[in-house]
Order: C-alpha cells, then structure tokens, then sequence
C-alpha cells in the first residue's frame, strides 16, 4: 500500500514555512519540526495529533534538527549562527555551541558509545566536531572548498560522507581531519540532501540537475543504473527518503508536489499535488508503510495515507 490521499487536512501548521521534519528514532510516534519562525515543535502523530511542545530559544529559522539514538535528545541548527542541545521531554536548551558562523547541518555519532559527540557543516566550509560533555570543539575537517550542506555517517558508523556546495562528496574517517576519498565530476551538481537507506547499504542524493543519485555505500561508488527524475528541485534542499523496507524512494519538490519511485524500475509510480508552495520535507512511518508525512513552505504538515 502507498499513501494516494490526504487523510487529515494537517498534523499542524506554522506561522511560516516548515524547513524540515524528523520522527522519533525507531518508533515513529512522534514528529520534530523546525521552521522559518524560529521555533521548533513537537508533533503527536497518533490521537489527536497535536503539538505537545514548543522549544523556542533561536533568533532566526532553524536550518536542521537530528535527534540522538534513544530520542531524549536532540540539536538544533539555526541561522542565528548557534547550536543548541535540547531536552526533548522537558524543554530545556542544555547547551549552546557556536563557530560564530552559519552551521547548514548537525549530526549526533550514531555510535551509543559516542552520543555526546556531534559534529556539524558550517558555511565557512568547515566540518566541526564537538563534545557536549565539555562544550569543547574537538576536530575540525577543513578540506571542502563551499559551505558544508550534509553529513551522513556509513559503514557501521565508522565513517561519514558529507556533500557541499562546491560539487564534491568527500569520506572522512572519524577523528581524521584528512579526507580518505573525495569524488568530483565536472557533471555534477550541488547537492543539499541525503538519505540512508534502511539497510545501510545504499546513500541518496539529491542533486540540483534535477535527480537523485545513489551511491553504494560500500567504497561509495556511483550506481548509474539507478537515477531518479522527474520533479524539480533546482535551487531547493527538498528532502528524499527511503521507504522502511527500501521498495520506494520519496521526494518533493518545488512546486509543491511529492514524488514516489519504484526503487527497482526507477519509474515514479504516483506522484501527487501535497503544497502549495515548496514540498521541503517528507518522512516514511516506519510501522505504517501506507503513511507519509510531508511539509512545505505553506506552513503546513500533512500526514497521508
């Protein structure tokens, strides 16, 4: 089953566009969001489907938001130029954290060994790691040549990819500042978001040519068999993410549709009207694989079936 209507009209709605959604890690009950008005909200997806919290604290829109492994925690990155670690259940901002410039993304080590080290792209070109025990800066990656726009980690979390404006895909090992591998193509495009699949094994990318890309995360090679187009994303970080068992690819895109694709045949199998203005962000339930999620700059949420 793929979701084809809008079951509820919205799970919520902003004073101005949504930049990004995230469900709760494993469960998928609860949603986080972040928008332009500064604030972050967390969203009920069963029941009533209400915000249950609000977490205001930043000056300016919020860029990215990650949750840590178990979903007690989770960082905020905000064009006012900070970082901030929150208490999911009570509120409270924990820590601050800033380069005094412009962090575009933030990750948690995924490692549970690890969770009080994040690290962050900024738009100096730099990737910064940190530890939140200490509050401390204690890595810089600095070979980029544009601001950083993505970090995913790979390889049982040993290993990270990051993507950036200046067109390249660069793999760092953790703790070293030199780049193991980095690919670069006169071909290629920008690209200002990513997504792992569920078994790990395979890294979208979605490029500002129009397409997403996959790279196998084993040695990160290009799987030119698999391109997916058809939506237009130039110009936008719309969001792209894996169905839970890796049969489908989802995406939006400027003009506020969303788009499926059958991961095997590449083929959009539906594609539908979700926004009115720029579909930015959408999320597979992972108990409910019929359900999807989206968000857009019209402010509002949506949750279909």
């Amino acid at each position: 089953m793929l979701p084809t209507q809008e079951t509820y009209p919205h799970v919520g709605c902003a004073q101005q566009g949504v930049s990004k959604i995230i469900l709760f890690p494993k469960t998928g009950h609860l949603m986080l969001s972040c928008g332009m008005d500064s604030k972050i909200k967390l969203w009920e997806l069963y029941g009533k489907r209400r915000c249950i919290r609000t977490y205001a604290g930043h000056s300016k829109a919020v860029r990215d938001i990650v949750f840590n492994n178990d979903g007690t925690r989770f960082l905020s990155a905000s064009y006012d130029r900070m970082i901030k670690l929150w208490d999911t259940e009570t509120g409270e901002c924990i820590a601050r954290f800033t380069t005094k410039k412009i962090p575009y993304c933030v990750q948690f080590n995924p490692d549970d060994a690890k969770q009080n080290f994040f690290i962050s792209g900024m738009a100096d070109k730099k990737i910064v790691g940190w530890d939140t025990n200490t509050g401390e800066i204690v890595q810089e990656y600095d070979r980029h040549l544009g601001a950083v726009n993505t970090i995913t980690f790979i390889e049982r979390n040993i290993s990270f990819v990051s993507t950036s404006d200046d067109k390249s895909l660069r793999v760092w090992d953790w703790d070293i500042p030199v780049d193991r591998k980095h690919i670069a193509d006169p071909s290629m495009h920008a690209i200002p978001s990513c997504s792992l699949s569920a078994s790990g094994k395979w890294l979208a990318c979605q490029s500002m040519d129009n397409k997403i890309s996959i790279f196998a995360t084993e040695k990160l090679r290009l799987n030119r068999k698999k391109v997916f187009k058809g939506h237009m994303v130039a110009g936008y970080a719309c969001q792209c993410n894996f169905s839970p068992d890796n049969s489908y690819l989802i995406s939006g895109d400027a003009d506020g549709r969303c788009f499926i694709w059958d991961w095997k045949t590449t083929k959009v199998y539906k594609r539908f009207k979700a926004h009115d203005g720029v579909c930015i962000g959408c999320a597979w339930l992972p108990h409910e694989t019929s359900k999807v999620v989206t968000c857009g700059w019209d402010g509002r949420i949506k949750l279909w079936d």
